[in-house]
């Protein structure tokens, strides 16, 4: 069973989100009995080991650390020309000179020097977004006991986990909130509803299936666990609980927005990701043919964002969130997690 395979007291996982957590609401969903997760992506050599220091002293129980492993590309002059025209009239507005922005963005795939850094730590899960890093890196891992998973948004993708040593498949349905996991093809008419994915990959693979996308409420997880998911991953229902760090502008979003109002979009990133839809991409499309490839799109959206949020809008902020919500404001990531997910399940 997936519980015993990761020491947890409850079939759930905390999905890592980016942008509006830090090791607290991690710590807390593992204080409660699920597997917290710590988004480490974005975060330098330093900051990532003082989120880490930080969680190992706040929990005792099982973690997980979470990173990409894309394959960067390039960024070119030309790219960054085609993107910079499409978004000129923002620029405008908002007196932003894009000639000052840079070429490089911070979302970077771990690295030898990144397992080096963790390793002492000894983290009892380790997740990855995009597929799987080199074989090196997933041996080392499980060299200190660590157990290895990642996001499959195809059955192909989720063969292809199992065959790199993977423990156990995170099923990401098309529900799911924030940034696609796909990894083997960017084709978005590939992908699949949570269910009908959770059921292809159970028929198919003899490793335990993580469900996500789309599970916001108690039947959702019990019907997750009856297709034969032995955990669910949850990420969208913490976004407005005490120890989220989701932005006022984006707290104001989720509370106001109305039935299905979420969309996948490549404007603020370049990858497919599911987010409450907002001025820009209303303006230029969910998938601009300009935006340039993962991260390097997020460059000038970044910069656009400031200067909107600045004036309390949230025009072009990424606004994730899964496709399914029911506002929980002000409850704790405990309270979540223990309703969500009854201990044992």
């Amino acid at each position: 069973m997936a519980l015993s395979l990761f020491n947890t007291q409850r079939g759930l996982i905390q999905a890592p989100m980016a942008g509006v957590q830090d090791f607290r609401l991690a710590a807390a969903v593992s204080n409660a009995g699920g597997l917290g997760s710590l988004p480490c992506a974005m975060l330098s050599k330093e900051q990532l080991l003082s989120e880490l220091n930080a969680l190992t002293q706040a929990t005792q129980n099982p973690y997980n650390l979470n990173f990409f492993c894309h394959s960067p590309e390039r960024y070119t002059q030309s790219q960054q020309q085609r993107w910079h025209q499409l978004l000129a009239p923002y620029f405008s507005e908002l007196g932003i000179d894009d000639s000052s922005l840079a070429m490089t963005a911070s979302r970077q795939p771990i690295d030898a020097d990144t397992v080096a850094l963790i390793a002492p730590y000894k983290p009892p899960v380790v997740s990855f977004h995009f597929g799987l890093p080199s074989s090196a890196i997933v041996q080392q891992i499980k060299g200190w006991g660590g157990k290895v998973i990642s996001t499959a948004t195809t059955l192909a993708e989720a063969k292809w986990l199992v065959a790199k040593g993977a423990d156990a498949v995170i099923a990401q349905g098309l529900e799911a909130g924030g940034h696609r996991g796909h990894f083997l093809s960017m084709d978005l008419a590939l992908q699949q509803p949570t269910a009908v994915l959770v059921e292809q990959c159970i028929a198919e693979l003899n490793v335990p299936i993580i469900a996500a996308g789309g599970i916001a409420t108690t039947e959702d997880v019990q019907q997750m666990y009856a297709l034969g998911a032995e955990l669910v991953q949850v990420g969208s229902a913490y976004l407005l609980c005490q120890e989220a760090t989701t932005s006022a502008l984006h707290r104001e979003a989720i509370s106001q927005q109305g039935t299905d109002k979420t969309a996948l979009t490549t404007v603020f990133s370049g990858r497919a990701a599911r987010g409450i839809e907002n001025r820009i991409m209303h303006e230029i499309g969910h998938t601009p043919s300009q935006a340039p490839a993962f991260p390097f799109a997020g460059i000038a959206i970044t910069a656009l964002r400031a200067k909107s949020e600045a004036q309390g809008k949230s025009d072009f902020s990424p606004l994730w969130c899964g496709q399914k919500y029911i506002v929980r404001d002000a409850l704790s990531a405990a309270e979540i997690t223990k309703e969500l997910a009854p201990s044992n399940a």
